[in-house]
């Protein structure tokens, strides 16, 4: 029986290297997952369509089709929110920010400590879970409903990953305070605090999404203090309004 505090999930493993697949598969199932696996990319997008899976643990090189792709044909095609942790030996900023930009929630850099990839995997499942807020946000044109999770700007419709929703739901639900990068960090990720590039990262992606289509940033860093997303033309800058 699984005693432990966070519930186990299915996780989807997609792996070429047969002894990193049986490791952490083996450690995953004696934690209480039940896992899943594939041994290249297109086996893996079918089972990522196919199923219901709380995480997919991804490699970024994989015969067939590489994980990048296949992240982006998960969230652009399948239109699937499934919370997708990457592997891979690449650690560079730039590396990051293409992972999370093809659609990727955490990244964990080869070789890594089985249990920090235990720790990462319960993080997304808890995160997913949770509800990011009640009713509708608003701030500005910028519109989420947290019941549906469409997010629209100026009525058209914007795609982010799962984490990128996380992490915009907490700027609404404080807009127009500014929110410390400890605070994000921690309400995120909890005790399992990312490296000093994850947010960032994030941040990057989001202003693309959200900001870099249209004429006003609703972004804003602050510098020394944190972040906040407000629409500064407004008179009164009333935060996230919440209906329902």
């Amino acid at each position: 029986m699984n005693t432990r505090e966070e519930p186990a999930g299915m996780i989807l493993l997609i792996e070429d290297n047969r002894g990193i697949a049986e490791m952490v598969g083996e450690f995953l199932e004696r934690r209480g997952y039940e896992v899943d696996y594939a041994a290249d990319g297109i086996t893996g997008l079918h089972l990522a369509v196919s199923h219901g899976f709380d995480v997919i643990i991804l490699d970024l090189m994989l015969p067939g089709m590489d994980g990048l792709d296949l992240c982006r044909k998960l969230r652009q095609e399948a239109k699937k929110s499934t919370p997708v942790l990457m592997l891979t030996a690449r650690d560079t900023l730039q590396d990051k920010l293409t992972g999370l930009d093809a659609g990727a929630d955490d990244y964990l850099v080869k070789p890594f400590e089985i249990r920090e990839l235990e720790a990462r995997v319960r993080a997304l499942i808890r995160r997913d879970r949770r509800q990011v807020s009640d009713g509708v946000l608003e701030v500005g044109d910028l519109v989420l409903d947290t019941a549906t999770l469409r997010l629209t700007r100026a009525g058209q419709d914007l795609q982010i990953s799962p984490i990128g929703l996380k992490l915009l739901g907490i700027l609404m639900r404080e807009s127009p305070r500014v929110v410390s990068r400890q605070d994000i960090e921690r309400e995120i990720w909890g005790d399992g605090l990312p490296d000093s590039d994850t947010l960032r990262s994030h941040l990057y992606n989001l202003r693309k999404v959200i900001d870099k289509p249209f004429q006003k940033p609703l972004l804003h860093t602050i510098h020394s203090a944190g972040y906040r997303l407000a629409d500064l033309d407004q008179e009164v800058a009333g935060g996230a309004q919440r209906i329902g």
